[in-house]
This record gives C-alpha cells, sequence and structure tokens, in this order.
C-alpha cells in the first residue's frame, strides 16, 4: 500500500475507483471491495450494453469504436457522467467501488462530484505479465500486438495515465492473484480500521 491511513480516512470515504491498465487485475481487486460489501459499479458494462445494442460482437475493435464514439459524444468524462446517476443511488446505500475509471476528465469530475469521498486505487502489473494474462483469459482474450496497441490508444486517447499517477494507493500485481487478495484485503483493512 503507498500511504498509511489514519482513522478519519474511512469516515469520509464513499467512492473508491480502481485504475491501471489492461490486464493489470482491476476486476479482481473490484471483487474483493465487493465482497467486503462495497457495491460495483463496473464501467465496462457500458461499453459492452452499446456493443450489443448496436448490433455489434463484442471484441477488442468494437468496444475500441464504442469506447471513442461515446467519448465523442458525450465528452472525455462519459463513463463517470453516464454513471453518476448509478454511483449515487449505490450509495443511498453502501460505499461504492468503481472497477475501471479510465480519462482524466472521468477522475476530475468524481473528484469534484465526491470530493474528500472519493479514492483511487491504482492495480500496476509490468506490460509483459498483462500481456501474459491477457492472452489467456477465457473471454476476448488478446494477442500481443492488441495488447500493445489497446495500451497506447488508452494512454494517447483517453488520458489514463493521469488517473493512474494520482492514485491514493498502489497495488502491485506482478505474483499471484492469492497475493493480489491478500494485498487487497489487507488495504480494505486498512480503510476500515
Amino acid at each position: 500500500m503507498e500511504r498509511e491511513l489514519q482513522r478519519h480516512d474511512w469516515g469520509v470515504m464513499k467512492v473508491v475507483a480502481i485504475v491501471g491498465m489492461s490486464g493489470s487485475g482491476k476486476s479482481e481487486v473490484a471483487r474483493s471491495f465487493e465482497e467486503k460489501g462495497f457495491v460495483r459499479i463496473r464501467f465496462g458494462d457500458l461499453t459492452d450494453r452499446e456493443v450489443l445494442r448496436r448490433g455489434l460482437e463484442l471484441n477488442e475493435e468494437n468496444e475500441r469504436y464504442v469506447r471513442e464514439r461515446l467519448r465523442e459524444e458525450h465528452g472525455m468524462a462519459a463513463y463517470a457522467k453516464l454513471n453518476l446517476p448509478a454511483i449515487d443511488a449505490a450509495l443511498q446505500r453502501s460505499n461504492v467501488v468503481v472497477d475501471g475509471l479510465y480519462s482524466w476528465e472521468e477522475y476530475k469530475l468524481l473528484k469534484e462530484h465526491y470530493g474528500e469521498g472519493f479514492l483511487v486505487v491504482t492495480v500496476y502489473s509490468s506490460p509483459g505479465a498483462r500481456q501474459e494474462r491477457l492472452s489467456q483469459r477465457p473471454i476476448r482474450p488478446l494477442t500481443v500486438a492488441e495488447s500493445v496497441s489497446r495500451d497506447f490508444a488508452e494512454i494517447e486517447n483517453l488520458g489514463k495515465g493521469g488517473p493512474i499517477a494520482m492514485a491514493d494507493f498502489t497495488l502491485i500485481n506482478e505474483s499471484s492473484l492469492e497475493r493480489l487478495r491478500e494485498e487487497t484485503e489487507r488495504l480494505i483493512a486498512a480503510l476500515a480500521s
């Protein structure tokens, strides 16, 4: 964990956004938060629904196309803006974990909206580790070339590096899934103490 928390941090925290490059382990971290009682809102669900609504196949090319179109239509803060009602509704009953915040504008919108109640956790994995994971995933695996292309597109077109750089906490995911879960549980326990 990048920094130690003081007791008062938990009292104001409401929304935790998980950030990182594709294949870093964001969804695993978000799942651990969900298991500890957080409502999970996955920004990528918006992409999946829109791909299917447009009658397209779920694959990397169509997902990238839809992500970029949504941001053209709604601005670079599109995913945060379109998910604000769901986040606000979830906050009526629980803390929220946001899985997959991408753009700098999304970060700024959520930070402005939730203020001190907004924290960011980045999950870091080296490009090689991420590429190996992405090539082995059972749903929508990516080749190394597709993974590199996605990284470049997300950094250059979406400003994904900004939220990663501004993270309040960093989890390193270079070994096992079990180790990542242990580190995530330590972080959640520190937030709650």
